[in-house]
């Protein structure tokens, strides 16, 4: 599918707190906090000393395909519900901006950080609560089991991987960043990087993993539907090269039982 520019489509939606970067850097009406989070994240995918890993992100970026929206506190069930409404507008429009397009929630940043076992309980509690309000039933072709190598997030309808970046991070600048933040990648976006197309394009962004993280690169970090990938492994990963015994998400939506 062809891009569109940014001119060819409607930017903001007050109603949704849903922007683009054009939004964002010509005076739209966000928090005050948010033009510092902003930067930040627009520094590390931009800057040429320390090339951002993600490849896609930091083109998506330059071309204006990321939307954005602005969440104050992860722990407010009416902050959450406008993150909510801003991924639902996103899920009904991002095939219209084409293929390296993400959806990005910056969260207030804290005066003082967070352990990292504590953004990672947050991070989960998140992704349950956008489960809980779920507009769409979760889709048939993709599996509730956690540990199968076909499951992935799925919200309104669409399988999304998920990614989170916290203060917490150190060593794994690659998910190091200003605030707490997610950033949602619709699966649609990487259905083409097949074959030897996806392959280069995994080996670039492995490369530069390597040259910008200070740590080795995890060893969750694999290929979707591969019998061992499991997803929910590279959504939320520390500085150390672990992983949960079970997955978060799994295990909190069998408590509500």
């Amino acid at each position: 599918m062809a891009e569109k520019t940014t001119n060819q489509l409607q930017h903001q939606d007050t109603s949704t707190k849903l922007f683009r970067r054009k939004d964002i850097e010509h005076g739209a009406d966000i928090p005050a906090w948010g033009m510092e989070v902003y930067e930040s994240l627009k520094h590390d995918l931009i800057s040429e000393s320390a090339p951002f890993p993600c490849v896609f992100g930091v083109e998506g970026f330059k071309k204006d395909l990321l939307c954005y929206t602005f969440t104050e506190d992860p722990t407010n069930e009416q902050d959450l519900m406008q993150l909510r409404d801003a991924l639902v507008a996103y899920t009904q429009m991002f095939r219209e901006l084409g293929r390296m397009t993400s959806f990005v929630s910056f969260f207030k940043p804290l005066d003082e950080t967070l352990s990292m076992d504590e953004y990672q309980n947050l991070f989960w509690s998140v992704l349950r609560f956008l489960n809980e309000h779920d507009p769409e039933a979760w889709p048939m072709e993709i599996p509730t089991n956690a540990d199968d190598p076909l499951w992935e997030f799925c919200f309104n309808g669409e399988p999304i991987f998920v990614v989170c970046n916290t203060p917490a991070h150190e060593l794994r600048r690659s998910r190091r960043s200003k605030g707490f933040l997610i950033t949602f990648q619709p699966r649609w976006v990487f259905e083409e990087l097949h074959g030897e197309k996806g392959e280069k394009g995994r080996a670039l962004v492995r490369q530069r993993l390597a040259a910008y993280d200070d740590v080795e690169l995890h060893p969750s970090m694999g290929v979707y539907g591969n019998e061992a990938n499991r997803e929910w492994k590279q959504y939320f990963i520390t500085d150390e090269n672990e992983s949960p015994a079970k997955c978060p998400f799994h295990a909190m939506l069998k408590d509500q039982k």
